[in-house]
């Protein structure tokens, strides 16, 4: 066998090694998945070439999303039954059913897998859930009216709560499983982020059009950044150093630069960007288009748009395994 032989079996060979087996098909990873609010459905996106490659069924009207660390299994709240779902994202099989209050929203996995919250709006509380068995382990009420996002820190000790009727962020102790305290930001706080290290979050208030930026161990702000019309989604780059905000009205999406707490680039998106994701390598952010049916794929590196991928209607979020 010649040289130029055997290096293409190797290849071939270590694509296979790489691929995820999916019913038999080798296939790309990591996936974008998005939750489409009014298809009741999500689409799987191949991260490697910006390509819808299938369209789970997802209730109703699935809304936030989140995925164990493994990427095997997805949750998804659908404010029609008011459950969250869990799905096997390799088949696309509902592997349970958990019931929630109403109106259930934003969902968050912690990092090491062991819990699930869900912030339910009308309930004004926050359900955490063993990931394992499924079972409620609390439903913890907040000061915030119809909460819309509930975060784990990564180091697991700390919920943040954003909801539509408040000007602060609720702070729950994920151990007492309590509200502990609450932070003051801008009028109804949407999409939060945090630091890799847990000592920063970041939250995108829409009626101010402002990013307040939060210090965890005083539990308070420490700088404002101001944003586009309808600030709302917030995603982190895994190197801490850059957080983008999408801006509802503008159709845009603002890079933070941490070290000023300064904007750096501003990106045109689709209509009415919603909520995002980053690959885990955070060299392309994923931006659900609401009002676009579309997820606007940009390069990090180059801050601009690499490509603008149909999905359903009414696109959520995005997450990324």
């Amino acid at each position: 066998m010649n040289n130029l032989n055997q290096t293409s079996l190797a290849l071939r060979a270590a694509a296979l090694a790489c691929s995820l087996l999916v019913g038999g098909v080798a296939l790309a990873a990591p996936f974008a998945y998005v939750p489409n609010e009014k298809s009741g459905s999500i689409s799987v996106i191949d991260t490697a070439n910006a390509t819808v490659v299938r369209t789970i069924s997802a209730g109703t009207r699935p809304r936030g999303i989140a995925s164990d660390p493994s990427g095997q299994r997805l949750y998804v709240t659908d404010a029609a039954s008011n459950e969250l779902l869990v799905i096997d994202s390799g088949n696309g099989v509902m592997l349970k059913r958990i019931a929630l209050g109403k109106s259930p929203e934003g969902v968050s996995a912690s990092a090491d897998g062991k819990y699930i919250a869900v912030a339910v709006e009308e309930s004004n509380s926050v359900s955490l859930i063993d990931a394992a068995s499924g079972a409620l382990l609390a439903d913890i009420k907040v000061q915030g009216k119809n909460p819309e996002h509930a975060v784990f820190s990564p180091d697991g000790r700390w919920l943040l709560v954003s909801a539509e009727e408040a000007e602060q962020v609720d702070v729950i102790d994920v151990a007492a499983r309590r509200q502990s305290g609450s932070i003051a930001v801008g009028l109804r706080p949407r999409g939060i982020g945090f630091a890799p290290d847990s000592s920063r979050a970041y939250v995108a208030c829409e009626m101010v059009n402002t990013v307040f930026v939060i210090d965890m161990a005083s539990q308070r702000a420490v700088a404002k950044v101001a944003a586009g019309r309808n600030a709302n989604g917030i995603a982190v780059h895994p190197d801490g150093k850059h957080v983008y905000v999408s801006n509802g009205t503008d159709g845009s999406v603002m890079v933070i630069d941490t070290a000023r707490n300064a904007v750096s680039a501003t990106i045109a998106v689709g209509k009415r960007p919603w909520n995002m994701a980053l690959t885990p390598d955070g060299a392309t952010l994923y931006v659900a288009n609401g009002r676009s049916n579309s997820v606007s794929v940009i390069d990090t590196a180059s801050a601009s748009k690499s490509a603008e991928v149909a999905v359903g209607e009414l696109p959520w979020g995005v997450v990324i395994r």
